[in-house]
């Protein structure tokens, strides 16, 4: 059993006295002004990204072990983390010479792996979050000796944790209205929430969890700590699926509510916060943010001076191709559709009329009858609004279509998946385009066709880029191929034949 949390009053000396600036920095609180215009409020980024090992741990991980004694130090550490805390560990057990074994799941990105490892900590990877790693460390310590240091369900490490609620107060001595902080097992914002409560007691505090590992929300709900059966991976650095004993009880004691947000909207955080300071954080490094978000419109807040923990920037490259598909939903700025249309020649075009100037980020489809087409397409929106209206106006064209808004399946797996052979197309050929990037582009494309050719498949997805990479199957029966050429050199736009590719013959 974990020891019963100590008195605020002993916290707070614990804070002001604790060891954390021999390897950590003061973070600067830095205004967010692009954010901060969106919002219509003033909002500070407290910038925790920026810390040595890019992540708040650090501090609580050498407020502990600095604080060790010489025949602790002898036996070696041992942890559990899933990236942050690891390095944390690794860093401060090499600033003064004992050795390190770090467990991490094996879920765990490569670079947090990686570092951990130059840093001279002995890796060993266990189980697929957090708690499958602590269940091994827990065993390794018992077999070896080595003094475990707690990820947060330890008083020093709340302490060194706390430390940042020290340096928002004196970088910004007034009252903040609300300050948002990422939540795993609880360190960080127990930390955080006792030092301001003492001396900001004005300050809501306001923890911010994804929905799939909301264990401190559903333990505060439910009136006690429960074990969550899985949780999501994607905000790898709060992985937690039972938050710690003394966390709890602090957290239910100062801190004012939990707020849940999903994938999308962490990643759109991600973006906002890389509009405002060109850093990009890691996904639980954004949960501040995408918190506070969602509290300003839910709360209808403005004119409030608003803090978020950026907690970490421990990014995986590869993980950011993910971020940037999702980002626009969760701004709430691109709409997702099924959508049923006649099949036959004009039919695409009466679809773009229905859209009218709005740009079109994605259009997937592939012919599977002579009657009907099935098309998976996203469009720019404004609002949840422009969203219905879209969806109404289609409907009412007697158009069946289903909005995807909120369907993860059609996310993370149908649009990528549309497409395949096709058995009643006829003298189909293939063509890569370059679509100008621009509203009206495809209307163009179509418009210019004026019905004559069918189109049998169609794939485009945004990318950011000056010009848009689109695939079109067309049926175009011989007699007509140097017509179809001569559509093609007029319209202006680049392309190439591609009915000849040997991929092209074997998928689609």
């Amino acid at each position: 059993m974990v020891e019963a949390a100590p008195m605020s009053e002993k916290y707070l000396q614990d804070i002001e006295q604790a060891r954390v600036y021999d390897v950590a920095i003061e973070t600067p609180l830095q205004l967010a002004p692009k954010l901060s215009a969106r919002l219509h409020n003033e909002v500070l980024f407290k910038r925790e990204d920026l810390q040595p090992v890019f992540s708040f741990k650090l501090r609580g991980a050498y407020n502990k072990i600095a604080q060790l004694s010489e025949s602790e130090r002898a036996r070696g550490v041992i942890c559990a983390s899933a990236g942050n805390h690891a390095q944390g560990v690794a860093l401060s057990s090499h600033k003064h010479g004992i050795e390190a074994t770090i467990v991490m799941p094996r879920t765990t990105p490569e670079i947090k792996v990686s570092a951990v490892k130059r840093m001279g900590g002995q890796v060993v990877l266990a189980g697929d979050s957090y708690s499958d790693a602590s269940q091994h460390a827990s065993k390794l310590c018992k077999e070896t000796g080595k003094v475990f240091i707690h990820p947060y369900d330890d008083p020093l490490v709340i302490a060194g944790q706390g430390t940042i609620a020290e340096e928002i107060m004196r970088q910004n001595p007034g009252d903040l209205d609300a300050v948002f902080v990422p939540v795993g097992g609880g360190g960080l914002i127990a930390g955080i929430a006792i030092y301001l409560k003492e001396h900001s007691p004005g300050t809501k505090i306001f923890g911010v969890e994804p929905v799939d590992s909301a264990a401190m929300h559903d333990s505060i709900q439910a009136g006690e700590r429960i074990t969550l059966d899985q949780v999501g991976i994607f905000a790898d650095g709060v992985a937690v699926k039972k938050v710690g004993e003394i966390t709890f009880d602090l957290v239910q004691r100062f801190v004012d509510d939990i707020i849940l947000v999903d994938t999308d909207e962490l990643c759109a955080a991600i973006k906002d916060i890389y509009e405002d300071n060109r850093s990009i954080v890691e996904p639980a490094g954004a949960l501040g943010v995408a918190g506070m978000k969602k509290y300003v419109q839910q709360s209808g807040a403005r004119g409030q001076l608003l803090a978020a923990i950026n907690s970490g920037a421990n990014m995986n490259f590869d993980r950011m191709r993910h971020v940037a598909e999702r980002t626009d939903m969760g701004e709430g700025r691109e709409a997702l559709f099924a959508v049923t249309i006649p099949e036959r020649p004009g039919s695409f075009l009466d679809f773009c009329r229905i859209i009218g100037d709005r740009n079109i980020t994605e259009f997937n489809y592939r012919m599977s009858s002579r009657n009907e087409a099935h098309v998976f397409a996203g469009i720019s929106v404004k609002s949840h609004a422009d969203t219905e209206a879209i969806e109404q106006a289609l409907n009412a064209a007697e158009l069946p279509t289903i909005n995807l808004q909120d369907n993860e399946l059609a996310k993370l797996h149908i649009r990528h998946m549309v497409g395949g052979r096709c058995s009643v197309v006829e003298h189909e050929v293939l063509y890569r385009f370059e679509f100008p990037e621009r509203p009206g582009a495809l209307l163009k494309f179509l418009t210019r066709a004026g019905g004559r050719w069918n189109i049998s498949l169609f794939h485009y997805r945004n990318h950011a880029a000056a010009f848009g990479r689109v695939l079109a199957g067309v049926e175009v029966p011989p007699e007509d191929r140097t017509a179809f050429e001569s559509y093609l050199d007029e319209l202006g736009y680049p392309y190439a034949n591609e009915s000849d590719n040997p991929a092209y013959a074997l998928f689609l």
